[in-house]
């Protein structure tokens, strides 16, 4: 179900603001005080959600045909099939209702109950179906909203069973329970932890049964198991969701991490005007002080369009678009050494359109430079003085690409780090570089300090992925990857700098006038995750930053994030229109196929 990525970086794309669990709660708080109703608004969500589902299907199965003369569009013959699997909670309340709902527009409904006991579908002691569902009695305050959609729901004669009795731990995996649609509606955003037990048992049948009969599977909110704040599934125990149909607003978890795998296409359901009205509200009725300001501040931005460039004016030459040094590239003892890094970095900047290409690498690595980049300059690694001459001419160092790891390179990148800040360019540290600030770190090097104070009035940028995060911070990867927004922010507090915290849903903090500006980047493929990626996104980095006739926002990171997701994204889905191209798939992208992509992402920016 999950659509192509579009490959128009300037398509008119509105950046979609991304918030926590707790923000959400505090948007629905602020909007209860204000006298709405809390059961009205789960009606509402259930009601605006059952037409999406409705269109979703639709969407799906009218088929076009072809007469003589005329498109003729027909649908399948047979009802409509939901099975709807709902929790005890508020996210399990919208799946009654929404069962309600499908059945009264002719759908054949089933609703799968999942830690119920039979006594949960008696009220005061009588069964539910026997109850008006618009009785006052309903209402009781005693009465939680999930229960009274329970009662709408049964007393329309919705049919459900309990997982509970159908089920047992040696046949889970043979449950069918054929159905078009599958709606999960177990967890909704509160859910911290891997689910156990029959939950666990729930999801996997689930999922199982979307596969077997070739079912959308739509979730409510969020995919069950998914942690909406973090992104985060544990022990891979989540609902498969080709559709999350999401409420309020929309949860950071679902584009990052693990959430771009389960979550599918997300539509929003908006439902409270939460951007004017609750910031008001909240600080009239008892929201915590401390959170009243910032309850509905964005935790990130969901970027999914880049920003657009200006043609070059005809008079201008290569100065007039910047010179980098590209740093890497060495060979130590015992090694074949690391040439490659330093090269793709280089033929990534070029892609971009700096004006000038020097590379400060290992001699032995001159000769296949120059036969790939026959633009570019070189200059041994190891001429420190040289090196040094080199960085007050440049417009930005980019440093760490293939620089390795021994003591003399660290001294290396002690001495050329130093000298860039000396000189005032801008730096772009990626990899070995990396390896050695951590090092430095442990070290309470006043490089690091030095750096940092730096960073506030120029531009430094670092991209690690969660591995050389994990070393900066001196934690755990697993610790990382489980809070990914908190390892983004402790770096920045901890080094200075603008960050890209590389993987899926990629994290890009930005310092902007002593702000914090945190973006995720919706764009690139399961493809990128191959050995030199990293080096590319730093040439393209630095070849941004080199180009001063560029906008700030085109010369940024989050811009040279969305360029490189870009120009993955057109390897693996370019059309192929001429059956004597080849086209690059997920399986045999590499890094070096990236520039060329990168100057055709370029000029489809130009407007």
């Amino acid at each position: 179900m999950r659509n192509n990525t579009n490959l128009s970086p300037i398509k008119n794309t509105k950046p979609i603001a991304l918030y926590n669990s707790e923000q959400v709660y505090a948007m629905e708080q602020a909007w209860f005080a204000e006298g709405y109703d809390s059961f009205g608004l789960m009606k509402q969500a259930a009601w605006q959600m059952t037409q999406q589902i409705e269109q979703i299907y639709e969407r799906k199965t009218v088929s076009a045909s072809h007469s003589t003369n005329t498109n003729v569009y027909h649908r399948s013959a047979h009802p409509r099939r939901a099975s709807i699997w709902v929790g005890k909670g508020n996210n399990g309340g919208d799946g009654w209702l929404i069962a309600h709902y499908l059945q009264q527009a002719g759908w054949q409904v089933e609703v799968m109950t999942v830690g119920f006991s039979e006594n949960d579908f008696v009220i005061d002691d009588q069964p539910v179906t026997s109850k008006n569902p618009s009785d006052k009695q309903s209402d009781s305050s005693n009465i939680t909203d999930a229960t009274k959609a329970l009662q709408i729901a049964l007393a329309s004669s919705c049919n459900y069973q309990r997982f509970e009795g159908i089920i047992s731990h040696d046949d889970a995996d043979k449950i069918n329970l054929p159905a078009d649609v599958y709606i999960d509606a177990l967890f909704g955003i509160g859910l911290d932890r891997a689910p156990e037990g029959i939950y666990e048992l729930a999801i996997n049948a689930f999922n199982n049964a979307t596969q077997q009969n070739n079912a959308l599977a739509i979730a409510v909110d969020i995919p069950s198991g998914l942690v909406a704040s973090t992104g985060e599934v544990f022990e891979r125990i989540a609902i498969q969701a080709d559709v999350t149909l999401c409420l309020i607003a929309r949860k950071f978890g679902l584009h990052t991490k693990d959430g771009t795998d389960y979550s599918g296409d997300v539509v929003d359901i908006p439902l409270i005007p939460y951007q004017m009205a609750c910031p008001q509200t909240a600080s009239h009725h008892m929201v915590a002080e401390k959170n009243a300001s910032q309850a509905f501040e964005p935790v990130a931005t969901l970027l999914t369009a880049a920003h657009s460039m200006k043609p070059r004016r005809q008079n201008s030459y290569k100065g007039s678009y910047g010179h980098v040094l590209v740093i890497g590239g060495n060979r130590v003892d015992g090694s074949q050494g690391m040439g490659g890094a330093a090269i793709l970095s280089a033929a990534s900047t070029m892609a971009t359109g700096a004006g000038k290409i020097t590379v400060a690498c290992h001699e032995a690595f001159h000769g296949s430079l120059l036969t790939s980049l026959p633009d570019a300059m070189t200059i041994n690694l190891h001429d420190a003085s040289g090196v040094r001459d080199l960085i007050k001419q440049a417009s930005v160092v980019a440093i760490g690409m293939g620089l390795g790891r021994d003591e003399k390179a660290k001294a290396l990148f002690i001495d050329y780090v130093q000298a860039a800040i000396e000189n005032e360019k801008s730096i772009v540290i990626d990899a070995d570089g990396l390896y050695h600030l951590a090092s430095l770190h442990m070290d309470n090097h006043e490089l690091i300090a030095e750096l940092r104070e730096y960073s506030t009035n120029h531009r430094v940028c670092l991209t690690p992925h969660s591995g050389e995060a994990a070393r900066l911070l001196d934690q755990k990867i697993s610790k990382i990857e489980s809070d990914r927004l908190q390892a983004i922010k402790q770096c920045a507090a901890t080094y200075g700098g603008d960050w890209v915290l590389k993987g899926a849903g990629s994290l890009v903090l930005e310092q902007e006038e002593g702000k914090e500006q945190i973006y995720v980047c919706d764009i690139g493929n399961a493809g990128m995750a191959t050995a030199g990626m990293g080096d590319v996104l730093s040439g393209v980095t630095a070849g941004l930053l080199a180009q001063q006739d560029l906008s700030a926002e085109a010369r940024s990171l989050h811009q040279a994030v969305l360029i490189h997701g870009f120009a993955g994204d057109v390897l693996v889905n370019q059309a192929n229109s001429n059956t004597n191209t080849l086209l690059v798939g997920q399986r045999g992208l590499q890094a070096q196929d990236m520039p060329a992509a990168i100057r055709h992402v370029m000029q489809l920016m130009i407007i």
